[in-house]
């Protein structure tokens, strides 16, 4: 694909900014109504985050990987920075600060295996602009930079900016969905949005293939590269200088969608800075991704590269 090159990039990692929770999880039957006490299934404490999540499942799909993010001085990110470490993620860029406490979300998952998930940001929200630069060579030396907008805005647009006056492809997921910074969009080399997401930022109602394609040729005007929208059950829309093209997902039983999203972005990833073109690197996220829904939780739920060979 002319408008990403990774040649010259392998060998080199990718670099995840962004953030890491400690996911408490509760399987419920339903979502209970407003004022509603109801029995639950068991309850979980599951390291997660979409920039953890997303690390997890770069290295877990065969690549090198550095993550930098910030949790609290607690057990709750001491936890998250062994988990990353056990993955053989570099996590020199992961401080721990005693200002806040580690981020979390709270998770419910129902037995149809939708989830609905509130964060609270914890130390991911006291991430700054400023924590970046002592990280500048690991950026501005990565194979590839991906992001997601758990970490404050001014985070994302400096990363960005430092990758992309590098020569470093940027894949940015943005979610959760708020509306970018103008000068990001030329900066972009890979968007990765779902349904939603897209729709919020490109003002078009996103429901299938061909709303999705008019979706990205909005995001293609205003500078990006390539567009994946993510379509849940229907696959996955992809705009590029190739043209249009739907890639339609693997018919598997879910029972928790958790870091589904986050395990497809790992796998493309991953496939890119391994030299694949695009096509197949999404079909290598997709195999993930529907393994990663037949199994629990966020981080133990991803595959490793041998179970999806």
């Amino acid at each position: 694909m002319s408008t990403l090159d990774f040649s010259g990039r392998k060998g080199r990692p990718v670099v995840v900014v962004g953030s890491l929770n400690m996911d408490l999880v509760m399987r419920t039957p339903r979502v209970p109504v407003g004022g509603e006490t109801m029995h639950g299934h068991e309850f979980s404490t599951l390291p997660g985050g979409k920039g953890a999540n997303q690390a997890v499942a770069c290295a877990r799909l065969g690549a090198k990987v550095s993550m930098i993010g910030q949790v609290g001085n607690d057990g709750f990110g001491s936890t998250l920075r062994d988990g990353l470490a056990a993955d053989g993620i570099d996590v020199g860029g992961v401080r721990q600060t005693t200002a806040v406490g580690t981020g979390v979300a709270m998770i419910l998952v129902e037995d149809i295996g939708q989830n609905r998930i509130v964060l609270a940001a914890g130390a991911n929200g006291a991430l700054t602009p400023a924590d970046l630069d002592a990280h500048a060579a690991l950026i501005e030396g990565a194979a590839m930079l991906v992001l997601q907008l758990e970490v404050p805005m001014p985070v994302v647009q400096r990363a960005i900016e430092m990758a992309h006056a590098a020569g470093v492809p940027v894949l940015l997921n943005p979610g959760p969905a708020v509306p970018l910074p103008e000068a990001i969009w030329t900066q972009i080399d890979i968007l990765v949005p779902n349904e939603s997401e897209a729709t919020l930022l490109s003002g078009v109602e996103v429901t299938d293939a061909p709303s999705a394609y008019a979706a990205a040729h909005v995001f293609r005007q205003r500078g990006v590269k390539c567009v994946l929208i993510t379509l849940g059950a229907n696959g996955v829309a992809v705009v590029d200088d190739g043209g249009e093209r739907h890639l339609p997902a693997h018919v598997v039983k879910a029972v928790d969608t958790t870091a589904a999203g986050d395990t497809f972005i790992g796998g493309i990833s991953a496939g890119l800075v391994e030299g694949m073109p695009i096509d197949d690197a999404v079909a290598l996220g997709q195999r993930a991704s529907a393994l990663c829904v037949t199994r629990h939780g966020a981080q133990p739920s991803i595959p490793y590269r041998r179970e999806i060979a």
